[in-house]
């Protein structure tokens, strides 16, 4: 191999297979970029928000009650959803004159749960009804809560399909902030 090929490989073909490599380690175990498709977590995420997704929190620490979650839909491996965690392993949920129930009590420590309306939909969130989380599982609502598709019509989301949390909205500009 001559030298001019050497300093090819060198200079140009390494510093690429690395990156790509970083890039691949990064996106798999580390933080995801993901494009908001739908209005399910309006107002929190609109369409067309890109937000990225830290893949390893929950590795580390338990999901919290009011975490925007990414996770892969319990209905079709394919898709992934974004929703708000609302019942931890072991909890009662009731969704009664638009507040969500707790074992029986009306959260209280998140505000962006508290601001919205939740309607009693599907085959578990029927009115007067509460339901139990199962101790893998999860209950997760979409933050607009009369054009999502969540936890009150396909049940309780495996804690294997967990993702990440959604930690940041990069784009838009005018749109920068963190996930609340």
């Amino acid at each position: 191999m001559n030298k001019r090929m050497r300093w090819f490989i060198k200079e140009w073909v390494e510093p690429v297979i690395i990156a790509v490599i970083l890039a691949l380690i990064i996106r798999t175990f580390i933080v995801q970029a993901f494009k908001i498709p739908t209005g399910s977590m309006r107002p929190t995420l609109i369409e067309g928000d890109r937000i990225l997704v830290n893949k390893f929190i929950y590795k580390f620490k338990e999901p919290k009650r009011g975490d925007v979650i990414v996770f892969v839909s319990p209905e079709d491996k394919k898709k992934d959803f974004i929703k708000r965690l609302v019942g931890l392993p072991g909890e009662k949920v009731e969704i009664a004159n638009g507040t969500i129930l707790v074992n029986d009590r009306a959260l209280s420590e998140d505000l962006v749960m508290r601001e919205r309306y939740y309607y009693n939909r599907g085959d578990f969130g029927v009115k007067g009804e509460a339901v139990e989380v199962p101790e893998d599982a999860l209950y997760a609502l979409g933050d607009n809560s009369i054009s999502s598709r969540d936890s009150r019509y396909w049940g309780f989301l495996p804690k294997k399909y967990l993702i990440g949390k959604a930690f940041l909205i990069y784009w838009p500009p005018t749109r920068i902030r963190m996930v609340k």
